[in-house]
């Protein structure tokens, strides 16, 4: 029997039910019409329930999305992209888009121009230089070290995570995890991710596996090729029918590329019947936003949000925008990574829960010496209420771990996977803003780069088997285009 994970709607009603708990608006009703029909919470941590549903229960399913979504929030959390700048009183001042696009000149009065006191000419700003070649290599580099660090234990909880690693004198975190010297009992009652174990574990690992949180941004580098920076979200929804296998894809992003196949236009791809509009998948694409506006997180942030915005709304769209301004700000090498941060949160909303979520995790990750103290909290606060892939409790640990590590790079990688919760992705993110803190792939170290072997594996037609050197050029290339 297949169960395909991440579309059926008697599996997407209960995440639905608890993402209108998180976003303000009040599910008890139709909740209580699901439960005397039969229906089941949520799976837990997989996305599709081991028994299939009646016809009833499925049609009844995707009544009661539809009614879901039409609920009145409470809470003010845009996502149109006016609305949400005018709600961040520090929005970055320099680069509201690619220089020369659609940035105003102020028109000199009208008695100044009879008077002949015309005003000294507005210039445009010019485009910061991208860093070298090298700092992409590392950045890339860094991407997929964080990624396959969190691979064999992505899904686990936070007490499996840590017992596996002590178990072979990895706790701290500073290596790659292996099953050497893991008693059995502990792997029987905590195995390893199944998928990513044959390639990620240090014995095993023979270059950089597939993986999604890789495959987006090859597929950004394809947009920009494609479509230069004033690319649209038409532009990216057509890009993925093109070249993104849709087994490929996972929770928001599945549903939007079933939307689109079923005739719905973005921006309602994010909306219709997806329950994962808030979770870290946009996140995990804006990479490559940042890479390419060095020194203009604006500009990286609104990018982003036309990306994010075929799958996101709110918080989903706020973790790229700040991700990408982080990156844009790091990219500029002059910045260290408390600043980076700083930019990122000023694109966020001030009183959206992503900005609260930020603020509350740099906070302790200042004032605890002790990382696990920090993770430990950061549960406590978020683990009860939101999914293991939310993009709040991960953009929430990302940023606690890029403070606390004060950008270091084995520091950054390792506290963000040992945090728990998405480990991939969040390793991924912190090792690409660290890597390019560094500088050059030569400031990493081996033990992290040289089981990579320069070569990546992808479903993305005309990139697998390509060495890390030459993503890096092909993304400076985006980046120095006019």
């Amino acid at each position: 029997m297949l169960r395909l994970t991440w579309v059926q709607p008697e599996d997407l009603l209960g995440h639905e039910v608890r993402q209108a708990r998180q976003d303000g608006r009040e599910p008890s009703a139709v909740e209580a019409r699901w439960r005397a029909a039969g229906g089941a919470e949520a799976p837990s941590r997989a996305g599709a329930s081991v028994d299939r549903a009646s016809r009833y229960l499925r049609q009844l399913a995707e009544d009661l999305l539809d009614e879901l979504a039409d609920l009145p929030s409470r809470l003010y959390e845009p996502t149109d992209l006016a609305q949400i700048k005018a709600l961040c009183p520090e929005w970055p001042s320099y680069g509201c888009g690619p220089v020369g696009a659609g940035r105003a000149v102020p028109r000199a009065p009208d008695g100044a121009r009879r008077s002949g006191t015309l005003p000294a000419p507005v210039s445009e700003p010019t485009r910061p230089q991208p860093p070298p070649a090298r700092a992409y290599h590392a950045a890339w580099l860094g991407r997929a070290v964080g990624c396959l660090l969190g691979k064999p234990v992505e899904k686990l909880p936070l007490h499996a995570i840590r017992q596996l690693a002590a178990a072979t004198g990895n706790w701290p975190l500073n290596h790659y995890f292996t099953a050497h010297g893991v008693p059995a009992e502990l792997l029987l009652a905590h195995p390893w991710n199944r998928r990513s174990a044959p390639t990620s574990l240090v014995e095993n690992i023979d270059g950089m596996p597939e993986d999604d949180d890789l495959n987006y941004p090859l597929l950004n580098v394809l947009l920009l090729q494609g479509h230069g920076r004033d690319f649209t979200t038409g532009d990216v929804a057509r890009l993925w029918l093109d070249e993104l296998p849709a087994g490929r894809t996972f929770t928001a992003e599945r549903i939007a590329y079933r939307n689109l196949l079923s005739g719905v236009e973005p921006p309602r791809t994010a909306r219709h019947r997806n329950p994962f509009r808030e979770w870290i998948g946009a996140l995990i694409r804006a990479d490559v936003h940042g890479w390419t506006n060095p020194g203009d997180p604006a500009a990286a942030a609104e990018q982003a949000h036309r990306d994010a915005t075929l799958t996101h709304t709110a918080n989903g769209v706020y973790a790229a925008m700040f991700t990408a301004a982080v990156v844009a700000t790091a990219a500029t090498g002059t910045h260290d990574v408390h600043a980076c941060l700083r930019s990122g949160r000023a694109v966020v909303p001030p009183r959206s829960r992503l900005a609260r979520a930020i603020d509350h995790a740099i906070e302790l990750a200042r004032t605890q010496a002790d990382f696990d103290t920090v993770v430990d909290e950061l549960h406590a606060t978020h683990a009860a209420t939101h999914h293991w892939v939310h993009a709040i409790p991960n953009t929430a640990l990302i940023a606690a771990a890029l403070t606390h590590a004060d950008g270091d790079f084995t520091g950054s990688v390792s506290r963000a996977v040992s945090g728990g919760w998405d480990t991939d992705s969040n390793g991924a993110t912190a090792g690409s803003v660290a890597g390019l803190l560094a500088g050059d792939p030569d400031a990493l170290p081996e033990r992290w780069t040289n089981p990579l072997k320069n070569r990546l594996a992808t479903s993305v037609a005309g990139f697998d088997g390509t060495g890390f050197d030459t993503l890096a050029h092909l993304t400076h290339l985006e980046a120095t285009r006019p």
